[in-house]
């Protein structure tokens, strides 16, 4: 009997009681669904060095944008210039990801300002976080607080193109930790990040786009997923 590609996305809603500590246990139980995922040779052999390569072409280029960041959160935020967090990377293992700060040292405090449940919201991206400087609504804009993240590819936790890195509680509380797309590493682009769901879209729609590119892993569709990215990041400079 010969196995069958399935392009389709998959959720396993882990059981309750279970804490973000048991991610491999429950992935065990989704590798016990042997689900067959041909893995390209793009995919196996050359997509971790094009990500070291456009990587550090992008770190070169960028350098003085992020240097200037730097400065203008240390000035106007003080210390530390880098916000970390923990998000759920390639086979569920967590690990840390660095951003620009974006929020002021009083930010937890000014959390009790929000619309209750907003800590666990389904979607990451607010206009209207009271949390946020001036300068960090705009760097979250035009994404430029993730400049960083470049850190985590060059670490090898995550690749310039995939999934987006979910924060453990959120995926948690979803039913979505054992879901596909952590079949493969997150990305600081990819079809989430450059839909209009970032921005208006529940977390939860846009799995579906996640399992797609998973599914579907090449250097075209990375390409072009990172000349849209582009082409996004100019219209949101400018206004247009």
């Amino acid at each position: 009997m010969q196995n069958s590609k399935v392009s389709a996305d998959l959720t396993v809603v882990p059981d309750e009681g279970h804490s973000v500590t048991h991610i491999q246990s429950r992935r065990a139980r989704r590798d016990d669904l042997q689900i067959v995922r041909d893995r390209s040779l793009y995919e196996r052999r050359i997509k971790r060095p094009f990500d070291l390569v456009v990587g550090s072409t992008a770190a070169l280029v960028t350098a003085p944008i992020a240097a200037f960041i730097a400065v203008a959160v240390r000035v106007g935020l003080g210390k530390p210039v880098l916000y970390t967090q923990q998000r759920v990377g390639q086979d569920g293992e967590i690990f840390t990801i660095y951003k620009f700060r974006t929020m002021r040292p009083d930010r937890r405090r000014r959390a009790a300002d929000l619309p209750e449940g907003a800590e666990r919201r389904s979607g990451h991206k607010s206009d209207h976080d009271p949390r946020h400087t001036g300068l960090g609504r705009r760097l979250r804009q035009l994404s430029l607080d993730e400049l960083p993240q470049i850190l985590n590819v060059f670490r090898g936790e995550m690749s310039l193109v995939g999934p987006r890195p979910e924060i453990p509680e959120v995926a948690e509380e979803g039913g979505y930790l054992d879901h596909i797309r952590h079949e493969v590493k997150p990305g600081m682009t990819g079809p989430y990040q450059t839909s209009d769901l970032r921005l208006n879209g529940d977390l939860r729609d846009g799995l579906h786009v996640d399992a797609e590119y998973v599914f579907n892993v090449s250097l075209r569709n990375d390409l072009k997923y990172i000349a849209k990215t582009a082409k996004v990041l100019l219209s949101r400079g400018t206004g247009s």
